[in-house]
């Protein structure tokens, strides 16, 4: 062999060697986190979806990353925060706090695994082709916040019987607000009651609807279930304390936060699965065989203190079927 010929076979080698080093090296896997909400307020939901990637091997820094995007109740920044987090790339994206989260996601990409929380139908929206085998690169949990809006509603008239005007506080933005409209109106009629429909996308909105309130003189309030609201609780519970207007609000955190009581489903039980379904996926499970988790179970939790300062006195009857109270 010409020692011109070794030469250039030596620095070929020479480059060759690190490339392949390089390339054997195992790389950390990415999880893209998508939220219609904003991250100050969700700190609760982003820490119990660790938690699930924790139980299934996965933890934050060591063994996988998650890139988060917020769209800060901002519905139309999501399809353009879900398409950069496809570019990323990840390998498993998270689309959470609803319908619009998933429909973005779904739409960014179809061959990166999706898991969603929706509070609707997701078979009817198109996301899975049913429960028990989603079928195609999404699956998720289903929290079944639109379904008891008319509970809801029924536990306000159970405590506040005599309210003959109840607003009702929706986002016209959320995709499932006209159909919970439409059933809230349904069971307002068959307790022979009043509705106001008010609506809110923004803070200076909620602050006027609050105001309309007051000058329609409502004697209830119950509160949407949607994302944005949940992402605005501290100022919603404010204003109803100030207005002194006895509300129900979706999720615990309300009536944690000075809200006079709430009912749900545990929205962290929700995030916690959705990151063992996300774990699950990074150790090689699909998506479509993955059923749709649907929780059932509901938690009701009144706070005393609120009621007290509204004056109202909560019967026994009512104390005894709630999951949690504050005092």
């Amino acid at each position: 062999m010409r020692r011109r010929d070794f030469i250039v076979l030596m620095g070929g080698a020479a480059v060759v060697r690190p490339l392949t080093a390089r390339a054997q090296q195992p790389t950390t896997p990415v999880v893209g986190f998508l939220h219609t909400g904003e991250a100050a307020a969700f700190v609760h939901l982003l820490a119990a979806f660790k938690q699930g990637l924790k139980e299934v091997g996965y933890i934050e820094s060591q063994n996988v990353a998650i890139e988060s995007r917020w769209a800060e109740g901002h519905y139309d920044r999501l399809p353009a925060l879900a398409a950069e987090l496809v570019r990323w790339p990840v390998s498993v994206l998270v689309a959470g706090g609803g319908e619009a989260s998933a429909s973005a996601a779904k739409a960014a990409t179809t061959t990166i695994p999706i898991v969603f929380s929706v509070g609707g139908d997701p078979v009817k929206d198109g996301f899975v082709s049913s429960l028990a085998r989603p079928g195609g690169n999404m699956t998720g949990v289903n929290i079944l916040a639109a379904e008891v809006e008319a509970k809801r509603l029924g536990l306000l008239h159970e405590l506040i019987p005599d309210a003959a005007l109840i607003a009702y506080l929706v986002n016209p933005d959320y995709p499932l607000s006209a159909a919970n409209i439409v059933e809230v109106k349904n069971a307002v009629r068959q307790i022979g009651r009043q509705i106001l429909v008010l609506e809110a996308r923004t803070e200076n909105e909620i602050e006027r609807a609050f105001s309309a309130m007051v000058q329609a003189r409502v004697s209830a309030l119950l509160v949407g279930a949607e994302p944005y609201f949940n992402s605005r609780r501290n100022q919603i519970v404010a204003l109803a304390a100030q207005r002194s207007i006895p509300a129900i609000y979706e999720q615990r955190e309300f009536a944690v936060a000075g809200g006079l009581m709430s009912y749900g489903t545990k929205i962290t039980e929700a995030y916690r699965q959705l990151g063992a379904y996300a774990g699950a996926i990074l150790k090689g499970a699909k998506p479509a065989d993955l059923p749709v988790i649907q929780l059932t179970r509901f938690e009701f939790v009144i706070n005393l203190k609120t009621a007290k300062k509204l004056g109202l006195a909560v019967s026994p009857d009512v104390l005894s079927i709630a999951d949690e109270v504050i005092e």
